[in-house]
This record gives C-alpha cells, sequence and structure tokens, in this order.
C-alpha cells in the first residue's frame, strides 16, 4: 500500500512542488535566480546524488507543460513588430552556423564518428529560449531593447536548432533530400507567419466580442479558459510542422498582448498562477534530467571542452554581429551569453542521439550537463555582472 502512495500521481506531484520551493529558499540564500537555485535542487534530488525523484514520462509531462505556459506568459511582452527585425534574423543565423561547425570539428578532433559529431554540433546549435526569457522577467529586463534582441534572435535560432536536428536525423537515417528540407522550411516560415496573422487579426477579435457578451459576463473566467486552449492549440500545431512548442505558445501570448477586456478575468495574471506552479516544475526537472554516473574521465575531459566551446561559439556567432549591427559592447555581450543557455533544447538533441544507437552513455550525460551547465551560468553572469546595478533596482521593487 505504501509504495502505491509514493509513486502515486498525487505524491510526486506534491514533492516536485515542495522540491521547486526547496529551490526557491537555495536562490535566495545563494543570492541568484530562482532558475538556479530550482536546477540545483533538482540535480540534488535526482538520480545524480539522492535518487529521490527520476525523470518519468509523468515528470517530462508536467515540464513540458511549463515551458509552454512560461513561453505563453513571456509571449504577453512582445508584440510581433518588436520581433520581426532583420537584426535578429542575422544574430540567430549565425549563433546557428558558428556553434555547429565547431562542435561538429571538436567531435571529430574527439574521435567521434560523422553522424555522432552531427549530433554533438547539433546539440550546440540550440539557445533555451524558455530559460533566458525567464531570467530576464526575473530581473525586470523584458522591457529593454537587449531582452527583444535576445527573445527575436532566440526565436530564429530555435527554429534553425530544430531545423538543424532534422537535417541531422535525415543524414543518420539516410533519408536526407534537399527537397525534404526545403518543405520543411517552408512549413515553418509559414506557420509562424499564418499562426501570428490569425493570433493578431482574427482570434484577437473573437476575444474581445466573447467578453462583451452575456455568457462571459455571467461566467468572466470563460474567456481565460478560452484563451489558453488556443495557446496549447498553436502549441500542438508547432510542433506538428517541426517546430517547438513552445514557440507556439510564444506566438499566441504575443498575439494576445494589449487585449482590453471588461467583463473577463485578466489573462495575463491567471496565466502567471499556472506559470508559477508548472514553470518552476520545468526548471526542477531539468537538473532531474542529469545523471553523473555515466561520466569517465575521457567523458569529463569532453565535458569541460564541449563546455567552453558552447559559450565561446555564441559569444562569436552572436556577440560579434550584434556589436557589428550596433548594439553596445554591454549589450552585445548580453546578447551572446543570454543566447548560451542550451536547456532542454540540446537534452532533446542528445536523447534523440541516445535512443538511435549514434551516441554512447557517457556522451550523453556530457551534453545535458553541458545543457545543465550554461543553462545556470546565464544567470549568474546576468545578475552579478552584466546588469548587476538594474538587478538591484528591480529587487527593491519587491
Amino acid at each position: 500500500m505504501s509504495i502505491e502512495v509514493f509513486s502515486s500521481i498525487e505524491f510526486q506531484m506534491s514533492l516536485l512542488l515542495f522540491v521547486a520551493l526547496g529551490g526557491y529558499l537555495l536562490a535566495s540564500r545563494i543570492n541568484q535566480s530562482a532558475v538556479v537555485g530550482e536546477i540545483l535542487i533538482g540535480l540534488l534530488v535526482g538520480p545524480s546524488f539522492l535518487g529521490l525523484i527520476t525523470y518519468t514520462d509523468f515528470v517530462s509531462s508536467i515540464a513540458a507543460l511549463g515551458a509552454v505556459i512560461l513561453m505563453f506568459v513571456i509571449g504577453f511582452e512582445f508584440s510581433l513588430k518588436e520581433l520581426s527585425s532583420i537584426k535578429f534574423g542575422i544574430i540567430g543565423l549565425s549563433g546557428v552556423i558558428v556553434p555547429w561547425i565547431c562542435g561538429y570539428l571538436l567531435a571529430v578532433l574527439f574521435g567521434y564518428n560523422f553522424i555522432s559529431s552531427l549530433f554533438i554540433g547539433t546539440a550546440l546549435t540550440a539557445t533555451s529560449i524558455a530559460i533566458t526569457a525567464n531570467v530576464l522577467r526575473e530581473m525586470c529586463l523584458l522591457e529593454t531593447d537587449v531582452a527583444k534582441a535576445i527573445i527575436g534572435a532566440a526565436v530564429i535560432d530555435d527554429v534553425l536548432s530544430l531545423l538543424a536536428l532534422s537535417i541531422t536525423a535525415d543524414v543518420a537515417s539516410g533519408t536526407f533530400s534537399f527537397t525534404g528540407i526545403a518543405l520543411t522550411i517552408l512549413k515553418q516560415v509559414g506557420f509562424l507567419i499564418i499562426a501570428g496573422a490569425a493570433g493578431i487579426f482574427i482570434i484577437s477579435k473573437w476575444i474581445q466580442r466573447i467578453d462583451n457578451t452575456r455568457l462571459a459576463k455571467k461566467n468572466p473566467e470563460f474567456v481565460f479558459i478560452f484563451v489558453v486552449m488556443i495557446a496549447f492549440l498553436f502549441a500542438t500545431l508547432s510542433e506538428y510542422v517541426g517546430i517547438s512548442a513552445i514557440i507556439g505558445a510564444f506566438i499566441a501570448g504575443v498575439s494576445f498582448n494589449g487585449l482590453n477586456l471588461e467583463h473577463s478575468h485578466n489573462i495575463e495574471e491567471g496565466a502567471e498562477y499556472l506559470y508559477i506552479i508548472f514553470g518552476s516544475i520545468f526548471f526542477v526537472s531539468l537538473g532531474i534530467l542529469v545523471d553523473i554516473s555515466y561520466l569517465t574521465k575521457a567523458a569529463v575531459v569532453f565535458l569541460i571542452i564541449l563546455t567552453i566551446a558552447a559559450v565561446i561559439t555564441k559569444l562569436i556567432g552572436c556577440s560579434i554581429p550584434a556589436k557589428i549591427l550596433g548594439y553596445s559592447g554591454r549589450d552585445s555581450l548580453a546578447i551572446g551569453f543570454g543566447m548560451s543557455p542550451r536547456g532542454e533544447v540540446a537534452m532533446i538533441v542528445a536523447l534523440m542521439g541516445l535512443t538511435m544507437g549514434l551516441i554512447g552513455q557517457e556522451v550523453y550525460a556530457a551534453i545535458v550537463l553541458m545543457s545543465l551547465i550554461t543553462t545556470i551560468l546565464t544567470p549568474i553572469i546576468f545578475r552579478n555582472w552584466l546588469f548587476k546595478k538594474e538587478v538591484l533596482v528591480c529587487d527593491t521593487k519587491f
């Protein structure tokens, strides 16, 4: 009976939230971002140390919900016009090409074969938009130009990284064709344009009309449920065309930016409460996913060099173009470091390579740990160096 209780969904949910609270306490003790505390506490209770929680399908599903809700909330802070600058496209493209080439060459240098090296290079292309967006939001920086540049470039980066993953997977399976890649690009770009237009010009107007109906006046929660339904629908369609679900949710949030509702509950406030629960579990899950027991001495050396390369290639690939395009030295560095977290995206690439038998457990562990280290590094650099003064001002508001 006791085993059934401990394995129940209710207990797992309670334990995950308890761990998330521990992450907040740890973060306040070390004066760092809540993201850092949650990831570290997840690492502690996961298979790497205490082994209290493992990365089950349930944890994975709840974490995925958290990432979707997080990007939905972040989307409310942006307009489509702010994210459509050609500058962001240049930074995002360069931020994929440089890490992919360098990651591939590094893997070849360590003696890995062609396909394995491609997967390792692909893992370095990723940028976890959810991680950086949350850190910027936590530090009250989402309204700044540098935040808009990071988010805009990260959206492009995410799309291109998943395209790189698609190419790598096709090469590995022997099904690669230029026609297939062209169709994939067409689907992805078409989805972003159609989803954005539909959200802004059609669905937003529906919501305004629904808000003035007798149904919404009697049930003020109706519009909120409808909007969240649309967010998850966009996330589903996004995955269907080969883009990360969080991009679809982000587009939904951007579409509903500035909605003025008279009779319904505040959408942003309601989504914020959902994020507090599920977003916390998402960050804890990143630590739980890591298992350092698979690391060998050779893998540790590879991990160190891979992590250094992961940061440097994003700095070269993103900071230099940003500087050339007119951003200040500090903002250029912030864009580079802001694009550095690999987070769950690189972990997905590593998991695919592992399940296809193209990389071993030690390489998988190295990539996952690299993702974790780069994820923790960015908020530390932002809070303690690049935006130290801004963080102090932000903290005094609360």
